[in-house]
């Protein structure tokens, strides 16, 4: 414990800032690009804290970080804190500590997807923050989107949150937005296309498509093998990996091999696509962010996400639909 603490009636919340981002990411060069300060200037931060606290907070080596259990004891107050102060600002439209406007960063959103829901969600939130930059990117897949959160270099994105690693999703938040219905893109003259809908068994002996062997869609692909299990229904081979809607549009046309994918999909030239059914097979979608990101972006994606399900029912689910047990048990908390 420091000799001499520093006993004072203020503390900037900055100090708390940085402690969280230390504390969640464990890592002092991960969380200064978090917080897109420098690795000393964060160094600094803690050690004032420290000072301010009259209490070691971490266990630095130099292999790794780890919480003291003052800084265990800490944890849970610094979030509390923060999140007061946060509301109270947002509840007066101002936007930084003190009162002081700031002019924010852009926040880096990763749609991932081409469907509807997500754009819809970040043009509501681009409406509700119009002062706020929210800069979209399209990827495909929560798996990798996870990554890049953690690592400081995305803000928020879209996804099936139950797909990710127990100990990714522990750094992440998340917020339900919809249980999408699932379909099916059958190359143009195939049997089943002139179904209105097609039967789930009615792929039985089918390969279709569901990202395999693509490392940023693992939660897309073990959805799809959940789903086909017990239904003669494969999961086909890995194709080539294309970065980009139209390459990915191009590549499935040339090898014709049915897709699975959400009902609001766009259209791929020479292709139908048609809804699954009995049962009808739900994909659910969560807005995901780090753990600790204050931003008004975030605040507005959040918003416009609780806004567009309740104006449209996408947390109602269908009473015939299908969803894995932990995805409906993710899909029920309401943060």
């Amino acid at each position: 414990m420091p000799a001499h603490p520093s006993y004072s009636s203020h503390l900037d919340p900055r100090l708390l800032r940085a402690f969280l981002a230390v504390a969640e990411e464990l890592h002092f060069t991960r969380a200064a690009a978090r917080l897109y300060v420098a690795q000393q200037a964060l160094s600094r931060d803690i050690r004032r804290l420290e000072r301010e606290l009259g209490a070691d907070l971490f266990v630095r080596t130099t292999r790794q970080v780890t919480l003291t259990p003052d800084g265990e004891r800490l944890l849970p107050h610094a979030r509390r804190a923060l999140e007061a102060q946060d509301d109270l600002l947002a509840a007066f439209g101002r936007t930084g500590p003190y009162g002081r406007a700031e002019v924010e960063r852009p926040l880096l959103v990763d749609v991932n997807s081409p469907g509807l829901v997500s754009g819809r969600i970040l043009d509501l939130a681009r409406e509700l923050a119009p002062d706020c930059e929210l800069m979209a990117r399209f990827e495909s897949g929560l798996t990798g989107a996870a990554a890049e959160l953690l690592a400081g270099r995305l803000d928020a994105s879209f996804g099936r949150f139950a797909g990710l690693d127990p100990a990714v999703r522990a750094r992440l938040e998340q917020q339900p937005v919809r249980y999408e219905r699932m379909a099916v893109v059958l190359p143009e003259g195939h049997h089943l296309a002139a179904l209105d809908a097609v039967p789930l068994d009615a792929l039985a002996g089918e390969q279709v498509y569901a990202g395999a062997g693509n490392p940023r869609t693992l939660e897309w692909t073990a959805l799809a093998r959940q789903l086909f299990e017990g239904r003669g229904i494969e999961v086909a081979a890995p194709a080539p990996l294309a970065v980009g809607t139209e390459e990915f549009r191009r590549i499935m046309t040339k090898t014709r091999t049915p897709v699975l994918a959400v009902v609001d999909f766009p259209a791929m030239p020479g292709s139908t696509l048609r809804p699954l059914v009995d049962p009808v097979p739900l994909s659910p979608v969560s807005l995901v962010w780090r753990k600790g990101l204050v931003h008004r972006g975030v605040a507005a994606l959040r918003a416009a996400a609780r806004r567009l399900a309740a104006d449209e029912g996408w947390l109602e689910r269908p009473s015939e639909g299908w969803i894995p047990a932990t995805d409906a048990l993710i899909m029920m908390s309401r943060i």
